[in-house]
């Protein structure tokens, strides 16, 4: 009995123990460059004021959490990006869909979406603070504007590589519009929508920064650009490892979904 159990341990053993040697290896070229950053810190080989110590950067950490300030300022950023993601990568869905199965959706709306899709962000930036002022309309809006396209170009590439045949199959089945597009479209789109998802959701993170950076009075870009006002450095890198963090666990939790989804 005992060898039974020690058998069927054995590869769940391994295969733990190899994720963790994976783990071990990746750190080694991050932890060298955090130790060696952390010498020439102190032997005055890096300005501190240009690259402070990564203990300087964790003792701003501490007392930002300590003090609330952090957290306070993540918490709007968070929402913000959300909210922004939620807008635009909803409308790209839809528009995606849209444009995905219908021909003359795609020769109406195409054109003049991927010109928008060529303007940059901050070229826009003085418009939306002069159309929506620098309350919370013009930010997520100016996030929605960078999550619409991934999900947009991404749902509408899912749905044209789907193999006719199936659309056939559809017909002769007496599917409706709306069982084709959940039964048939979707599903098979599905790995382009969760790609356009992960990419909208970075693309979110990537338009808060410029948003709060610009014009804010709150969040995390607000906390780095008053820092560097300030010259507090190790703020400012608080805030880029926050910014790195946030983005990293949102996309993680979206390969998540994608694992169950795509199973």
């Amino acid at each position: 009995m005992s060898h039974d159990i020690s058998a069927s341990a054995g590869p769940s053993l391994k295969t733990g123990f190899g994720r963790w040697k994976l783990l071990g290896l990746g750190l080694i070229l991050p932890a060298g460059i955090l130790v060696l950053w952390q010498i020439l810190g102190q032997m005055g080989y890096i300005s501190d004021l240009l690259f402070p110590t990564p203990l300087e950067i964790l003792k701003a950490f501490v007392g930002l959490v300590q003090s609330g300030d952090l957290w306070d300022h993540f918490r709007i950023s968070a929402v913000r990006a959300l909210a922004g993601f939620a807008l635009g990568g909803g409308l790209g869905l839809l528009f995606g869909l849209l444009v995905g199965l219908f021909a003359k959706a795609e020769k109406m709306l195409d054109p003049t979406l991927q010109m928008i899709r060529m303007i940059p962000s901050l070229a826009v930036v003085p418009l939306f603070i002069l159309w929506f002022g620098i309350g919370e309309e013009s930010k997520i809006l100016l996030i929605a504007k960078g999550a619409f396209f991934p999900l947009y170009i991404n749902t509408y590439l899912g749905i044209r590589n789907v193999d006719n045949k199936w659309f056939e199959v559809t017909r002769v089945l007496g599917y409706s519009r709306i069982q084709q597009i959940r039964r048939l479209v979707i599903p098979a789109a599905l790995p382009n929508i969760l790609l356009g998802t992960r990419l909208s959701i970075g693309l979110s993170w990537l338009g808060l920064v410029v948003a709060e950076l610009i014009a804010s009075t709150s969040g995390v870009g607000y906390m780095m650009s008053d820092a560097r006002q300030f010259a507090d450095t190790p703020v400012v890198f608080v805030g880029i490892i926050v910014f790195a963090a946030a983005g990293l666990i949102t996309d993680y939790v979206v390969r998540l979904a994608e694992r169950r989804l795509l199973r």
